[in-house]
């Protein structure tokens, strides 16, 4: 297969990429050491398509969502401010997939013009992301995949011997004129027990965008606290509990994933997200019958809006109750998980007078199976199925249920040694389910709505030989009947809109030599609805149509103490692309971040880390922000905010 770069400025890539290869070839001269790749796409698990790693996070001093998913191209964020920001997967947002932290669904949608998904990279221990449909172990309602975000323990930070220590993380941003503060003490309270309790603050002011101007609506005050508490117990028994706490403040936009206008203007909006999560697990040794984990939780976010000069305060509540409960069970080499999840939502909205007047209610029961099977030495089948049973009681006390089986089924040849050929089919479904908050005053229910499901088929390889690895796949995704409030028409009712498509295919490649790696990254989808391009403006909370992407990185290790690389985005252009009420261009863009590691005193008692990201200074749109409607008559304002420019971080960490 012929690969070629197809970006928007490829002459700036070309020389970009030039300088880089003289740079290194004199650093191959230096102190040989290890190092791990950059590449976040490099690390996979059963359950996960690509991994995120603590490693990738602290290079680029990773701050919001976009920071998280940056080397990744199959993930796309946009929003440019925490709380506007929405995560699209293959051309899908969010709202079509089950995101978890530490195994706590995140569900419900408060306000259709902000995002739902909100983490401190600080605490994050891995992410992990399934495209697309995939096993039944990956919960109710996974039509466009997963993401799992996994915080860290107190044994991930203490080291051997060790029975208490502190970590303070000092972070300068220089585009926002802020700041970030965090404090993690975390310790052993005896031999069964450890313990943590971490507190971070954030403030930040408007930032600039490439042009230097300033944004309006992009100031941010944010805290946050977790408290964790991990036992060990004999049989191979642990327990944890965790309570996260996180808040955000500002003045934004009335709606704020657009710019300020005449008919958005700056109101404040204050956002709050309470977690508190059980986990507990049993993997007795010497018994492959059972490794049992039950996870239960309860995940409340609210959100208050003062539009002081129209009707005041508004407010929207979401609070999710759940849990889940699987087992899995060794058969020689093969393995069978089993289990059962249940999870209610409420959603609540209202004025200051009745803040929770208006409310919606369903769950979901799911019992599932999933089986890995090794056929012969070399082939390995999985397969399995979920039913899950939905109930839903609307604003206008309409009721609706459905329920279904959804199976799976994927086969992996290890063809020869660094070779695997897979290739899978798997389906999920979802019944209505409580929508956005801030549309029940207005919007209602079709009374005829019917349930979503959701067709994945993939084939692909992964191959590595000696330091280099490559891997590549193509998909096609189907959601029949995807439910929708179409924003044009502006009809107010919640129905089938249709059915949606998202077509691919991604290439990664990766080269480790000594102490320098490169990683390169392509993915390409067409994202659609009834054959319409999709659209954040006219198909909100569905998805957005994404340029072909490039993701480029490389690292070099001088010595043990030092460590920097590089990492670049190029997005191609979309001209032309066809809406219902016009023609609109998303035009394409690369953007350069540079990251250098520093431990002074030889170990992770101190460490200094400087990141530029957007060192070009670049003036863009992000593809996955709301596309630029502004040329259309009638559609001035309707336009997503710009990207940050140049941001020079600096980042101190001290360990005690």
């Amino acid at each position: 297969m012929a690969v070629f770069f197809p970006v928007a400025q490829p002459a700036q890539f070309r020389r970009s990429a030039f300088w880089l290869a003289l740079l290194a070839a004199p650093l191959a001269h230096a102190e040989p050491v290890s190092l791990d790749p950059i590449q976040v796409t490099a690390e996979r698990t059963a359950d996960a398509d690509t991994v995120v790693d603590a490693q990738a996070l602290e290079r680029f001093q990773a701050d919001d969502l976009e920071d998280v998913f940056a080397g990744e191209p199959e993930v796309s964020v946009g929003g440019s401010v925490g709380v506007a920001q929405k995560v699209y997967v293959r051309g899908f947002e969010d709202p079509l997939l089950n995101v978890s932290v530490d195994g706590a669904t995140q569900a419900g949608v408060l306000f259709h013009h902000t995002g739902r998904v909100a983490v401190d990279p600080d605490l994050l221990k891995r992410v992990e992301v399934e495209t697309g449909a995939g096993k039944a172990t990956a919960g109710a309602g996974a039509l466009g995949g997963a993401i799992r975000f996994v915080t860290k323990d107190p044994e991930d930070l203490l080291r051997d011997g060790e029975d208490v220590g502190a970590l303070v993380k000092l972070g300068s941003f220089s585009n926002t004129k802020g700041y970030s503060v965090n404090s993690t003490i975390f310790g052993r309270l005896n031999d069964r027990w450890s313990t943590l309790v971490s507190v971070s603050q954030s403030d930040h002011e408007r930032y600039e965008d490439g042009n230097g101007d300033e944004v309006p609506g992009t100031d941010a005050r944010q805290q946050m606290g977790m408290a964790k508490l991990v036992g060990h117990f004999g049989n191979g028994q642990t327990l944890r509990l965790s309570r996260e706490v996180r808040t955000d403040e500002g003045e934004r936009p009335q709606r704020p994933q657009w710019v300020v206008s005449g008919f958005n203007k700056l109101y404040d909006l204050d956002g709050r997200r309470d977690t508190t999560t059980l986990n507990y697990a049993v993997a007795p040794e010497g018994n492959p019958w059972v490794n049992t984990e039950f996870t239960l939780y309860q995940a409340e976010s609210e959100v208050e809006q003062n539009v002081e000069d129209r009707w005041g305060r508004y407010y929207g509540f979401s609070r999710s109750i759940g849990g889940d409960l699987r087992n899995t069970s060794q058969l020689g080499e093969h393995s069978l998980t089993y289990g059962v999840d249940y999870r209610e939502d409420k959603v609540n909205a209202g004025y200051a007078a009745d803040k929770r007047a208006e409310e919606e209610s369903g769950d979901v029961l799911g019992v599932y199976l999933q089986a890995d099977l090794w056929l012969t030495q070399q082939l390995l089948l999985s397969t399995g199925a979920r039913y899950d049973d939905y109930s839903l009681r609307d604003n206008n006390e309409q009721t609706f249920s459905e329920d279904a089986v959804s199976p799976n089924a994927s086969l992996a040849w290890h063809v020869l040694d660094g070779l695997t050929l897979k290739a899978g089919y798997a389906e999920a479904f979802r019944g209505p389910m409580p929508h956005d908050a801030f549309k029940f005053e207005g919007a209602q229910n079709d009374p005829d709505l019917e349930s979503e499901r959701a067709k994945n088929t993939e084939i692909g390889f992964d191959y590595a030989y000696q330091n280099v690895t490559l891997s590549a796949e193509v998909y096609r995704s189907e959601i029949k009947d995807a439910i929708s409030d179409p924003m044009v028409p502006r009809a107010a009712v919640y129905e089938n809109v249709g059915d949606l498509k998202s077509d691919g295919y991604r290439i990664a490649t990766g080269y480790q030599w000594n102490a320098l790696s490169a990683g390169l990254s392509f993915h390409s989808n067409d994202a659609e609805v009834d054959g319409q391009p999709l659209t954040v403006y006219e198909h909100n909370l569905l998805g957005n149509t994404i340029g072909d992407t490039w993701v480029a990185d490389l690292a070099y290790r001088w010595n043990r103490n030092l460590e920097f690389g590089w990492q670049g985005q190029f997005v191609q252009g979309i001209d032309n692309l066809e809406t219902s009420v016009g023609t609109i261009d998303k035009p394409g863009y690369g953007v350069h971040d540079l990251f250098v590691n520093w431990l002074p005193t030889g170990n992770e008692d101190l460490r200094l880390t400087l990141t530029v990201k957007n060192v070009g200074d670049k003036q863009y749109l992000d593809h996955a922000s709301n596309a630029d409607y502004e040329h259309i008559a009638g559609y001035e304002g309707v336009v997503g905010l710009p990207a940050p420019g140049r941001d020079v971080r600096l980042g101190l960490a001290m360990r005690f």
